[in-house]
């Protein structure tokens, strides 16, 4: 995607890799920028197009001073740093779909894991310990399964449970009814939440989601009830599920958390009936190549003068410069 001195659009990436998976495309020059050093010496002065780096920070005080800015696409769902420090004169989009698959798979997995005990069977198994200890245990078949989030992830979620045969409610910011049935609005979550062995979050973090899962919320959960979270650590209000966590009351699947990453002295490392992922979600093999079709069609979209998709924030009508 090298272009030539006639490129009308630039296109900062965010190592030479991704310039590879996307590809030429016509009147585009593509030019890399890790987004924590000088924009001047690495040539991004003038993008107009930023990709921040997956999984790090960038320096927004740097990607600020592009004077060219016109859009920022994030490689991630979430993009509650993104949003709190790209200008409103900035388009923000996120990565809208990509994830979905990865991380809906391993929703699935984090329940199975909890319910079906595997945790506990490898602790048991270990080369130290040697112990064969078959018990009863709950199945995802038949269980009451709440996933709070109706958008693609939840929905990706949803479409994955349905043929384990489970009861499925969904919630969202508001009630609607769409080709799955009925989805319930988060101001029904109370009554709701005590009637599930099972909730999923897949929201996105806002400021109606922040602390949303608090003490009260844990509290209306069933005895025994499992807590899946693959939304944002800060959905959750950490010590107090805690609390519930230590009183063998709930248990819990995390692949976010708060704080993030986990210090190694946290008590959730030890906590009983917790199962922790290191956000992983997205990260897979499924990434790359996804990541980079929505890539390409996004600055197709911005060169061309077209709508772009998954726009967050900022100024949704965009045409390429002249």
């Amino acid at each position: 995607m090298a272009g030539t001195e006639a490129a009308t659009v630039v296109v900062s990436f965010p190592d030479k890799r991704w310039i590879d998976l996307v590809g030429p495309i016509p009147t585009v020059r593509a030019v890399v920028w890790d987004a924590e050093s000088d924009p001047v010496r690495a040539g991004a002065v003038d993008a107009e197009f930023l990709v921040p780096p997956y999984l790090r920070r960038a320096d927004w005080s740097l990607v600020n001073r592009l004077p060219r800015l016109r859009v920022v696409q994030t490689l991630t769902a979430g993009y509650e740093d993104a949003i709190a420090n790209v200008p409103p004169s900035v388009t923000l989009c996120n990565a809208a779909g990509v994830h979905d698959a990865s991380t809906s798979e391993l929703a699935v997995g984090l329940i199975l894991a909890q319910l079906r005990g595997i945790p506990a069977a490898v602790r048991a198994g270990s080369a130290s310990r040697g112990r064969w200890q078959p018990h009863t245990l709950r199945s995802l078949a038949d269980r009451r399964v709440l996933v709070v989030g109706a958008g693609g992830l939840g929905s990706a979620i949803a479409a994955r449970l349905e043929p384990f045969e489970v009861s499925l409610t969904r919630v969202a910011s508001r009630a609607r009814d769409d080709e799955r049935g009925h989805v319930h609005a988060v101001a029904e979550l109370p009554a709701l939440v005590s009637q599930q062995d099972v909730v999923v979050l897949a929201c996105p973090l806002n400021e109606g989601t922040r602390g949303l899962v608090d003490a009260r919320f844990l509290a209306a959960m069933p005895d025994g009830a499992l807590l899946v979270n693959v939304a944002r650590g800060a959905v959750v209000d950490t010590d107090a599920l805690l609390r519930e966590l230590c009183d063998g009351r709930l248990l819990a699947a995390l692949d976010v958390v708060e704080p993030e990453p986990l210090p190694d002295a946290h008590p959730l490392w030890s906590a009983p009936g917790v199962l922790l992922t290191p956000h992983l979600g997205g990260n897979t093999s499924a990434f790359k190549p996804r990541a980079a079709a929505f890539l390409r069609d996004q600055v197709i979209r911005f060169a061309g003068g077209r709508p772009l998709r998954a726009v967050v924030a900022g100024p949704v009508d965009l045409y390429s410069p002249s």
